[in-house]
């Protein structure tokens, strides 16, 4: 049941939206887990009893905080802008790739893969929902990676990139039209011949680049050193600008002082956006491109919003998460699409819940204003 845990002087109420002592998710935050008219989003929760579909993703609504299961699956799982929700589960020798439209409930199987199919890293589908893509491993003597893509169209499925050092791709769509996929490149990864790895990444750290879809061409992007510094892993697309928000590590420029949130488009420039005074770590934004939500990797990890036009920001709430090894205990925080609501993780309830915080429209307004 739902407990409201505080109301602060700006207007903002949080609410614990999930109790009990099952594992629950809610990340990656890039883009909102909402149906496209903000009236609910989706969070995993460990399912009950054995077998491989160990996740349920259930639906709750904002405000009533009603919720619903809309499936039982594998932990991967995906969503578009225009909140149609994906996942895989094993059904009948073979993994069934599941489409659930949030808006209108509707349910299908659009896609079938072998059972033994692990797909590396975040699903990804392009904004028309023709292609799918994810990272693949193609071997470990020698090592090698690569980004496998699937055109639900004609329902094929081939590898239109490789490269030995994308071990942990991230891989998002950009979803205005569908033109690239963003992969993390982990540069200095290392693995022995058995698969176990034993370095993330080396001394230059990791970057971003882009490959075209689908002919799988490579677009390098200047983030990262020699450029930047070394980016966190955490990044979105912001819708209708061919550009990427990201946070890079804190340190030499671009240290709390002086922020370390940065922009970069397809084309390579870069832009600061800052917010000095913030360490921020995870990155979202919202589906009409306007705002963004990031978390202060400091102290009682500050929420915020902020905005993609006037480079204003504002501290919604405090998420008060311990940030341990695990990513529940990570805020992850995003708007729905109206920006009415900001979901996020906490485990100060002693493990990790799903909070709700409500926005005043006086904030956005604020945060919105160029004045």
């Amino acid at each position: 049941m739902a407990r409201m845990v505080e109301e602060l002087d700006t207007g903002v109420v949080v609410t614990q939206v999930t109790q009990g002592d099952e594992s629950k998710e809610n990340i990656y935050c890039e883009l909102p887990w909402c149906d496209r008219n903000s009236q609910g989003f989706v969070y995993r929760q460990q399912a009950a009893g054995g077998g491989p579909n160990g996740s349920d993703y259930i639906y709750c609504r904002f405000g009533s905080w009603e919720t619903n299961l809309i499936g039982t699956g594998l932990g991967s799982c995906g969503i578009t802008f225009d909140g149609i929700f994906f996942y895989r589960r094993v059904a009948d020798g073979k993994q069934e790739f599941v489409r659930v439209d949030l808006t209108s409930g509707e349910s299908r199987v659009i896609y079938e893969f072998p059972q033994d199919f692990a797909p590396r890293g975040n699903v990804t589908i392009s904004p028309d929902e023709r292609y799918y893509a994810y990272g693949v491993v193609i071997g470990f003597d020698p090592v090698l990676f690569g980004i496998e893509l699937v055109d639900l169209k004609s329902g094929s499925r081939e590898i239109i990139h490789t490269d030995p050092e994308i071990c942990n791709p991230h891989t998002q769509f950009e979803p205005t039209h569908g033109k690239w996929v963003m992969v993390q490149h982990n540069r200095g990864s290392e693995y022995l011949p058995d698969g176990t790895r034993t370095r993330l990444t080396g001394e230059l750290g990791a970057t971003e680049y882009l490959v075209s879809i689908p002919d799988g061409q490579v677009t390098r992007l200047p983030v990262g050193k020699p450029h930047t510094t070394g980016i966190t892993g955490h990044e979105a697309w912001i819708s209708g600008k061919d550009e990427i928000l990201m946070s890079v590590v804190a340190r030499e420029d671009y240290t709390p002082d002086q922020g370390n949130l940065i922009a970069v488009t397809a084309t390579g420039q870069v832009r600061r956006v800052g917010i000095p005074g913030i360490q921020v770590n995870h990155v979202g934004t919202t589906p009409d491109g306007r705002l963004f939500t990031v978390d202060d990797w400091r102290e009682t990890s500050k929420l915020l919003m902020g905005s993609n036009a006037s480079g204003r920001s504002a501290v919604v709430c405090e998420a008060r998460t311990s940030r341990g090894k695990s990513q529940a205990t990570h805020g992850h925080p995003y708007l729905s699409p109206d920006a009415k609501w900001l979901v996020f993780n906490s485990d100060s309830p002693g493990q990790p819940q799903i909070h709700v915080a409500s926005i005043p429209a006086a904030m956005t307004k604020d945060v919105l204003s160029e004045d």
